[in-house]
């Protein structure tokens, strides 16, 4: 396989049931379900696809791992490419299945898809959701650089950063849905539009500030055991 077959499929897997969870499920399972569906997507994935690709599955771990010194900038390119075309593509398979229910409708139960202000989840500002994207990211992109670096037992990567992903869920779904992956909030947004379309910049600038912030410390050793 292929590294970026292994990304696209990577990024639809998590988008699908991730997403798939707040938009099939969410009303059974709850925020604390739709954090572990994430987590427990990312999970698979890693063991999955974790020894193809590394099992980045968002654009800003791919970023992350550049400024991190890990990954090639035109390596990390061709990486993105795969992940977001995974995100749009299990954006529209979620599309088309949650329309099979007869009163679900696109404008009112969206895809899953991020957001704050008025209207969405918390309501909460613009401020806080920029500042939960890249400080949710930030930790994220430290434990996946900790947990595959040198030294770090390799077994339990995919457990770490998977269990990372369910508690920042558990944390920050109420205040953007959380994102921390521009890739999982442009699949959604394509579909739904209006807002989601408009505010999509915070969740692919908030992420990238994040993880490049994570990985530049790496780079300089400052939290790089190696």
């Amino acid at each position: 396989m292929k590294k970026e077959i292994a990304e696209f499929i990577g990024t639809f897997t998590l988008v699908l049931l991730g997403c798939g969870s707040a938009v099939i499920a969410g009303g059974d399972i709850g925020f604390t379900g739709i954090s572990f569906a994430f987590g427990l997507a990312l999970i698979a994935m890693a063991y999955g696809i974790g020894s193809v690709s590394g099992c980045h599955i968002n654009p800003a771990v791919s970023l992350g791992a550049v400024a991190a010194g890990r990954m090639q900038m035109n390596e990390a390119v061709r990486y993105i490419g795969a992940q977001v075309a995974g995100a749009i593509v299990a954006a529209g398979v979620l599309f088309l299945i949650a329309s099979g229910k007869a009163d679900y409708a696109l404008a009112e139960n969206g895809l899953g898809q991020n957001g704050w202000g008025a209207g969405y989840l918390g309501e909460y500002t613009l401020i806080a959701a920029f500042v939960f994207e890249v400080v949710a990211t930030f930790l994220f992109m430290v434990v996946i650089l900790g947990a595959t670096g040198a030294g770090a037992p390799a077994q339990f990567a995919g457990l770490a950063i998977g269990l990372a992903l369910v508690a920042i869920h558990l944390v920050g779904i109420n205040v953007t849905g959380v994102s921390v992956n521009p890739a999982r909030s442009i699949g959604p947004a394509l579909f739904v539009g209006g807002t989601a379309l408009a505010q999509l910049w915070l969740f692919i600038v908030a992420p990238i500030i994040g993880a490049v912030a994570a990985g530049l410390l790496f780079k300089t050793g400052k939290l790089d055991a190696a």
